[in-house]
């Protein structure tokens, strides 16, 4: 493939937007590329518009995004697919693109790309230009480990298609292992290396390790509470923010214990994993683990009561039915109290969360204080799409003095910005008592 420039000014890069929830991230990585100089073009898949609406790539970049191959005419005297010039629409991107980066590429697009398919703008283009191509998968783990796209990508590699490699983590499917798009500035580094006429080796992303040295004690799911041997008390809690704090927590270099109560997720790879049931036992597993904590952050959904005495017999359905509850203890309280005493780390950062059903902050601080954290995340789960059993957060940290709030996002970029606010907290605690 040519890599010669096709276009005076700055690089023409054109990018590929394909239906996976990634899709939001490409906005991201259209700032990253403009950020080097470089004039963005997007073309969306229909696909891909099921995530991210068109108008954001054409405010972000000033051009009009191509969504199909039959595209509106310029005037009522031109026919469809052809651009103001009346030239073939995919023929002129292709031929004014310096580079070509998909992203994210999904199983399919890298089927299609593989075996010549040309039945949308995107394929059309890529079996059009001559240009550098440069593809950042992001898919489900074992869609990415299958044999058919793991053919579909050495044929690519074959033809001198630059791949990105996907990350490996947690998931937006629930799932952790590879497939998760790389960061952005990883591919943005991948297009500059194309356009600069060398050959980028396969990347991953370099991940900072400013936890290294940190053991941090994640709880995470909901506890359940039994009534009898087989009906329990529980909640909706589906533990995603947990283990995402857990998966993000380890790419930074800590060492992780994760507690949890019982989900349908996979704990990460080389976490220390301790799963257990009640609020009983989530207490009892946090304090053993304590004294190696240098932060606890308890994202789990915890039962505030308990059957005073569960039944040992099934309980039959005859009239009327009461249940005789009784608080459990407070975790967060247990593990502050604790803070300080011989056997565990004086300087061990708490941080707490509250699920409310609006985004209250004084009640939240009023929370804060009562438990003794240092700080708390408020999440307002009535909001649609976001909390319980989402894959998304939009959240609030709080602190004595402090509420920064988070956009929503992924939770697992969450988590990253969840660990970023404790690590400040810190350095401002440690400056303050110098």
């Amino acid at each position: 493939m040519s890599n010669s420039p096709k276009t005076e000014g700055p690089p023409r890069v054109t990018l590929g937007v394909t239906g996976g929830i990634a899709a939001y991230k490409a906005a991201e990585l259209v700032r990253e590329l403009q950020q080097h100089g470089i004039d963005v073009y997007v073309v969306m898949t229909h696909a891909a518009e099921e995530f991210i609406r068109p108008l954001t790539f054409s405010s972000l970049t000033g051009h009009k995004v191509i969504t199909s191959l039959w595209t509106e005419p310029a005037t009522e005297n031109d026919a469809p697919g052809l651009d103001a010039e009346g030239q073939i629409e995919h023929i002129a991107f292709a031929q004014s693109a310096d580079a070509l980066v998909i992203a994210p590429a999904t199983a399919h697009v890298l089927a299609k790309l593989a075996h010549g398919l040309a039945d949308d703008f995107l394929t059309t283009l890529y079996l059009a230009t001559t240009a550098p191509v440069i593809v950042a998968p992001a898919m489900n783990v074992n869609m990415w480990n299958h044999p058919a796209t793991r053919a579909n990508v050495q044929l690519l590699r074959d033809r001198g298609v630059l791949f990105v490699e996907p990350d490996s983590g947690y998931l937006a499917c629930g799932m952790t292992g590879s497939g998760r798009l790389a960061a952005v500035e990883t591919i943005a580094q991948a297009v500059l290396t194309a356009l600069a006429g060398q050959q980028p080796a396969p990347v991953k992303p370099t991940r900072k390790k400013d936890l290294a040295g940190e053991t941090i004690l994640v709880t995470a799911g909901g506890t359940r509470e039994a009534i009898d041997p087989v009906r329990y008390l529980g909640n909706r809690s589906s533990g995603k923010m947990g283990y995402a704090i857990a998966e993000a927590a380890l790419r930074r270099g800590a060492q992780v214990v994760l507690i949890s109560a019982p989900t349908a997720l996979s704990p990460p790879a080389r976490c220390a994993f301790v799963p257990v049931t009640s609020a009983e036992e989530m207490r009892a597993a946090v304090m053993e683990h304590l004294p190696k904590a240098t932060v606890v952050i308890k994202a789990a959904a915890v039962a505030d009561f308990r059957m005073s005495a569960a039944s040992t017999e099934k309980l039959r359905r005859e009239g009327h039915l009461h249940l005789d509850l009784e608080p459990t203890e407070d975790i967060i309280r247990g593990v502050v109290d604790a803070r300080g005493s011989r056997e565990n780390r004086p300087g061990t950062l708490v941080i707490a969360f509250a699920a409310e059903l609006d985004a209250n902050v004084e009640r939240a601080r009023a929370k804060l204080k009562l438990k003794g954290a240092d700080a708390i995340v408020l999440n307002d789960v009535s909001r649609p799409g976001i909390g319980f059993d989402s894959d998304r957060n939009a959240d609030a940290f709080i602190t004595a003095d402090r509420a920064i709030d988070i956009p929503e996002m992924s939770k697992r970029d969450m988590a990253d910005r969840i660990l970023d606010q404790a690590l400040q907290l810190r350095a401002t605690t440690i400056a303050a008592k110098r």
